[in-house]
């Protein structure tokens, strides 16, 4: 190929996608260029709901890759902030870069191009600001933090149509994409970033050199995600790219029936409780509830299989399902978070024959492990037809089953039948995010011309702020 660019970006992601929308904005003229090793958006499906099993799908998992990352299967929630805030409390570190002001006008400003391409024009967590504030106070009597912030929820179904419209206008304004085609390599020379080679997804299991391809570029966005946060730990390694350790997040999907959660789905749509329960005093906390949702299987590199969950608009369940987290803060002379979390769900996975597990509340404070047949006479009934029953605990370390147990008692006390014996917990939910890049107010690494932006290189956690990035990227370059 050898052409020449004057950006490129990889990755198709929000923070992808949002760098090359703002950059058409600014009018630059620049040439730009994004590479995913996914499909197009129209041609992403999870064949699951079919087969009623994952199937693993080669070269890659529809839902993590492709045109607006695992974004397009995602929930579709995006995040705001109330005015009265001084600081931002979910969605990463964006704020630390550009401060908390300019990022507040940051999120009003993406929250518009959202809305322009067919976003719902309403909010949740606006409406019941006294009952918002009376779990707050409940929360509090419990050891808990409640964060309560608006959301703007798109739904599973309506982001694909959203993130189809942001695909066309790009190409419709000449930014060029390459769909399922992997980024082998940087090139790096003299502390300078030249660009990258390529070769098509295809050739996954070929290595062969003749297929490799060279991109050149004046300046190379890394707006990865979490798919590619140990692809990046690999180029942060071979080329010298400056990281520090960051948090890996490890823990489970908790799935119970909408009725217990019915103040906090009314009230506030997603519930945000932090909590540091004893004896280990970690940060834990809930994350991506799916009020009338359904629980989804999502596959990494090797492989791995992981659980998340997903909320439509018009597709309904009885049951909300969410993220229980333990945050893992490792210390000297430790340094590979990644490692460990891409472990601990090997380990799972191994316990599944290859799946996701699921196992019953009561079971594991019985000290045994979930059967089948005793799933299908549950009153919970799971949402994910592919989870294997079972035991995670064999899997998930003391200290963070611990945490997640010990946080499932606090919230109980806030919202009754939190701990209800049938209620269910999958496993392994791990956000890989933990390799965090080290870059200046520019988001610019210590090489020349190379950026980091989005999930994958521990800047920002979720839709929305992943979506300001790539904004404020485009801003810089």
């Amino acid at each position: 190929m050898n052409e020449k660019y004057d950006v490129l970006v990889v990755g198709m992601g929000p923070s992808a996608i949002f760098t090359a929308y703002e950059l058409t904005q600014l009018n630059s003229n620049k040439r730009i260029l994004l590479i995913d090793q996914g499909k197009k958006v129209e041609n992403r499906f999870c064949p699951l709901e079919e087969k009623k099993q994952c199937i693993k799908c080669k070269p890659f998992c529809n839902i993590t890759s492709g045109f607006s990352g695992a974004g397009a299967f995602s929930d579709g929630k995006l995040s705001l902030y109330n005015p009265e805030d001084d600081d931002i409390y979910v969605g990463g570190n964006l704020q630390d870069y550009i401060g908390v002001e300019e990022t507040k006008k940051l999120i009003d400003y993406t929250d518009k191009i959202y809305l322009k391409f067919g976003a719902d024009e309403k909010l949740e967590g606006l409406e019941f600001k006294d009952e918002v504030s009376k779990l707050q106070e409940k929360s509090k009597k419990a050891g808990l933090n409640l964060i309560s912030i608006p959301i703007r929820h798109l739904g599973t179904e309506k982001a694909h149509e959203l993130y189809k419209r942001l695909e066309d206008y790009l190409a419709n304004h000449k930014v060029d994409m390459l769909f399922e085609t992997i980024v082998e390599d940087l090139i790096i020379s003299d502390g300078e970033v030249k660009g990258v080679k390529v070769r098509k997804s295809k050739y996954k299991q070929y290595d062969r050199d003749e297929d490799i391809e060279t991109i050149y570029a004046d300046k190379v966005v890394v707006a990865v995600g979490r798919k590619g946060a140990n692809w990046l730990v690999d180029m942060c390694e071979k080329h010298k790219i400056k990281t520090k350790p960051g948090i890996v997040d490890i823990g489970v999907r908790y799935e119970l029936p909408d009725e217990v959660m019915k103040e906090v789905n009314k009230y506030m749509y997603e519930g945000k409780f932090v909590g540091r329960p004893a004896p280990f005093k970690d940060k834990v906390r809930t994350f991506c509830q799916n009020p009338s949702g359904f629980v989804s299987e999502e596959v990494y590199d090797e492989g791995i299989s992981l659980v998340n969950g997903h909320s439509y608009k018009e597709r309904k369940s009885t049951n909300t399902n969410l993220a229980l987290l333990v945050s893992h803060h490792f210390t000297y002379p430790f340094h590979k978070p990644i490692d460990y979390g891409r472990n601990v769900a090997k380990n799972v996975n191994e316990l599944g024959n290859g799946n996701v597990l699921v196992q019953r509340l009561g079971d594991i404070l019985k000290g045994k492990r979930t059967w089948e047949q005793e799933l299908k006479s549950n009153s919970v009934k799971p949402t994910l037809s592919s989870a294997v029953a079972g035991d995670i605990t064999f899997a998930i370390g003391y200290r963070t089953m611990t945490d997640i147990l010990e946080f499932i008692k606090q919230i109980d006390t806030v919202v009754p039948g939190f701990a209800n014996e049938d209620n269910l917990l999958y496993a392994p939910e791990i956000k890989f995010y933990s390799n965090q890049v080290e870059i200046n107010n520019h988001f610019e690494t210590n090489i020349k011309g190379l950026y980091s932006i989005g999930d994958g290189g521990g800047m920002t956690r979720g839709l929305m702020m992943a979506s300001c990035s790539g904004v404020q990227m485009a801003r810089f370059l």
